[in-house]
């Protein structure tokens, strides 16, 4: 994994404006959402049991003291049972993904807890989406500039394409993003988020009930 090949220059709205409306938006958010969160939280007890809210480690904004990605808990609504095969390793997704779960995601519902990721910092409403920590060595240094930004709750990929594009251009659309960060740019993407949850688009990729691994590239 190289280092990134230029450094991320924070504009005017992103360094007097971007948090705040953040903080903001978010509270508002989660106080509205609240009875939603709290039905979907009852109804993921009653049907997959406990934990109700799954954790997992995800990398963040790079750390400019160390030149490395904090590493924070992403908070989701869990959408899989536990099943394991006889040797007592956990079946693949496409197991262990109950139609239950599948709405969940299909809804973006499973989501719903990054609101607190973002309350505490972790996360921004807008920007690339925190991805796996076992993939950080797999990034060109190119894509490693996603993490020159706060991860976000939904991002210029997830509107065009999500889980229906390949990681290459998942990429692309990150590495866009961090080098054009503009409020009207939030704003549009926030607002093409709403349609793509509602139409349910690229939900999936062709080959998996999510996402394949990403294994790295050539560049």
């Amino acid at each position: 994994m190289g280092k990134p090949g230029r450094v991320h220059r924070k504009g005017f709205y992103e360094f007097c404006f971007k948090r705040p409306l953040d903080l903001v938006c978010t509270t508002i958010a989660l106080v509205l959402l609240s009875p939603v969160m709290g039905v979907t939280a009852l109804l993921v007890r009653l049907k997959l049991g406990s934990p109700v809210i799954f954790a997992q480690d995800r990398p963040g904004l790079i750390d400019p003291k160390t030149g490395k990605e904090r590493i924070f808990k992403l908070y989701k609504f869990r959408s899989m049972n536990d099943k394991k095969d006889a040797e007592g390793n956990l079946l693949p997704d496409e197991e262990r993904l109950t139609s239950f779960g599948r709405k969940l995601r299909a809804t973006s519902l499973d989501e719903l807890p990054e609101l607190v990721n973002i309350i505490r910092g972790d996360m921004s409403l807008v920007g690339p989406r925190p991805l796996l920590v076992r993939y950080l060595p797999r990034y060109s240094a190119r894509q490693r500039r996603r993490h020159e930004v706060r991860p976000g709750f939904t991002g210029l990929a997830q509107v065009n394409g999500r889980n229906a594009i390949s990681w290459e251009r998942k990429f692309d659309y990150d590495v866009r993003y961090v080098d054009h960060v503009t409020f009207a740019g939030d704003v549009r993407i926030l607002l093409e988020t709403v349609r793509t949850v509602l139409s349910r688009d690229g939900i999936s990729s062709a080959t998996s009930a999510t996402m394949e691994e990403f294994m790295g590239n050539g560049e």
